[in-house]
């Protein structure tokens, strides 16, 4: 009867294994090429980046670092925002300029008479 082991050490060492051989790439010759019937259809995928991406996408690509890529995703949608609502002011405006015209050549024609016809009509050639 073998006494019970106290440690992990009291176990006998592993038996020394041979050394494998190393592995040897050895090519194998290609076949022949196949022969087709047709012309051979190539299937090609042409991937886009989505708009707002391409930034990013440009910035992380030429080197620049982090805050480039911030600056795109930040900035971007900022700079888009902002010129919408430049954009809406200015129809905003045009818009009433329209309407303040229409109302002032509409009072002068009614209001004025036969004079205030010439002079409605004057202004509108010169506006």
């Amino acid at each position: 009867m073998s006494t019970p082991r106290r440690y992990q050490f009291d176990n006998p060492l592993p038996a020394p294994r041979q050394p494998q051989q190393p592995v040897v790439y050895q090519p194998e010759p290609l076949g022949a090429p196949a022969a087709y019937d047709q012309q051979p259809v190539f299937v090609q995928h042409i991937h886009q980046a989505p708009p707002d991406r391409t930034v990013q996408r440009v910035a992380l690509g030429a080197g620049a670092g982090g805050g480039a890529v911030v600056a795109g995703v930040y900035f971007g949608p900022l700079l888009v925002a902002a010129l919408s609502s430049m954009a809406i002011s200015l129809a905003v405006v045009a818009l009433v300029v329209v309407v303040s015209a229409w109302g002032v050549v509409t009072v002068v024609r009614s209001i004025g008479g036969p004079e205030g016809k010439n002079a409605a009509q004057t202004l509108r050639r010169k506006g």
